[in-house]
C-alpha cells in the first residue's frame, strides 16, 4: 500500500471541500472495498478523507415530496442495520434479503449503505495490476474479452468492458424504483434515479456511475411500494455464503385477485450495473401468474442476451432464476423471515 494522508471530516460540507480541493482524495467510509483496491495497487488516493464523524445514519419515514410514505435510508448507515430495521424487514423485506445475502456479517458491520453502491468490479483481470484493464487504465485493453469471462457480463457490455456490477443490495434498490441524494460541491442537494446512478462501460468503463466530482451521497429513498406481501431475492452462485452472484434476482407482484398489476424485476450478475428487466416487466403486467407466464417473460428478456465465450450458460440460468423468484414471490417466501 502507498503512503496516503488522513484526514477527517466534520461535517458533510467540509468532507465535499476536501475532496474539491484534491482530486486525488478518497472518502472513506466503511472501507470494506477501497481498502482491498489499495492493497492490491488497483487504487491508490494519496489522501483518505474519513466520513465516520458525519450524522448521516438515520432510517426514517418520509413525510413530504414525491417519495412521501417511503423511506430515507442514511448513507453512512451500515448495511446490517439497514438489514434489520424494522421499516424495511415490514415494508421492502425484498432488500433486506438482499443485503443479507451479501457479504459476511462482518463486512456487512462495516460495509455502509453508500459505499455499498460505490464497490468496484471483482473481475479477476481488474485487480490483476500486470493485466491490461480499460477499468485501471483508459485505452489498454480488457484482458476479460478474451480471457476467462465464465462471470461476466452477457447484457450491456461493449468491446472497452465486459465486467459485471457486484452489489446485491444496489439490484433490490433497482427493482424498487429507489433514488440516490447526493451533496454537490456548491451546497445544494440532487435526486438521481437507481437506474440512472450506475451507467454501462460504453468506451469509458472506468466511469461506473453519474456521480460528479467530489459529490457525497447522503441517502437513500425508497418509495411507497405495494410489494411487500409477494417479493422475493434469489441469489445463484458457486458457493451458498461469501461468493458473488452468478445471476442474481429482485423480484415483487402487485396482484389483483389473479392479475398482475404492477411488478418489481432487476437482475444482478449479468451487466455492468442493476438490470432492470423491462422486457419482463413489460410482459407480465395484466397477466395471471403463473408459471407459464413467468416463462414467457423470462425468455422474452433473456432474447437479448450476448454471451461471452465462457458464460453462455447464464441464459438458460438467468431465464430459470427469473422464472424461480417470481414463483417465490408469488408465495410470499421472500417475505419470512
Amino acid at each position: 500500500m502507498r503512503p496516503f494522508k488522513f484526514t477527517t471530516a466534520a461535517n458533510p460540507a467540509s468532507a465535499i471541500s476536501y475532496l474539491s480541493k484534491n482530486p486525488k482524495a478518497k472518502f472513506l467510509g466503511g472501507g470494506t472495498n477501497l481498502l482491498d483496491l489499495m492493497k492490491e495497487d488497483v487504487e491508490y488516493p494519496d489522501e483518505l478523507v474519513d466520513l465516520g464523524r458525519l450524522n448521516l445514519t438515520a432510517i426514517s419515514e418520509l413525510s413530504a415530496g414525491y417519495n412521501a410514505g417511503g423511506i430515507s435510508i442514511g448513507g453512512l448507515g451500515k448495511n446490517t442495520a439497514a438489514a434489520n430495521h424494522p421499516l424495511i424487514r415490514k415494508n421492502y423485506p425484498v432488500l433486506t434479503r438482499a443485503i443479507l445475502a451479501g457479504a459476511s456479517a462482518q463486512i456487512r458491520n462495516m460495509a455502509t449503505n453508500a459505499g455499498n453502491l460505490l464497490q468496484r468490479t471483482r473481475c479477476s483481470y481488474f485487480y490483476d495490476v500486470a493485466m491490461p484493464c480499460n477499468k485501471r487504465t483508459p485505452g489498454s485493453g480488457c484482458s476479460a474479452m478474451e480471457g476467462f469471462n465464465r462471470m461476466h457480463a452477457i447484457f450491456g457490455w461493449s468491446d472497452s468492458c465486459v465486467a459485471v456490477y457486484p452489489s446485491d443490495m444496489a439490484v433490490a434498490l433497482s427493482a424498487l424504483n429507489a433514488t440516490v441524494k447526493v451533496l454537490q460541491a456548491n451546497g445544494t442537494s440532487r435526486s438521481i434515479p437507481m437506474d440512472d446512478f450506475h451507467l454501462l462501460p460504453g468506451n469509458h468503463p472506468e466511469k461506473e456511475n453519474s456521480l460528479k466530482p467530489s459529490e457525497l451521497i447522503t441517502s437513500i429513498e425508497l418509495p411507497k411500494n405495494k410489494f411487500a406481501t409477494h417479493s422475493a431475492y434469489l441469489k445463484v452462485r458457486d458457493r451458498n455464503s461469501y461468493a458473488f452472484a452468478l445471476v442474481s434476482v429482485a423480484a415483487g407482484l402487485v396482484l389483483d385477485g389473479d392479475i398482475i398489476r404492477d411488478v418489481a424485476l432487476s437482475m444482478g450478475g449479468v451487466a455492468h450495473k442493476p438490470w432492470k428487466a423491462q422486457k419482463s416487466i413489460k410482459a407480465l403486467i395484466g397477466k395471471k401468474p403463473s408459471t407459464a407466464n413467468f416463462t414467457m417473460a423470462a425468455e422474452a428478456e433473456m432474447a437479448d442476451a450476448k454471451p461471452l465465450s465462457h458464460n453462455k450458460f447464464k441464459i438458460e440460468l438467468g431465464k430459470r432464476t427469473i422464472i424461480h423468484a417470481l414463483e417465490l414471490a408469488l408465495k410470499g417466501e421472500g417475505t419470512k423471515s
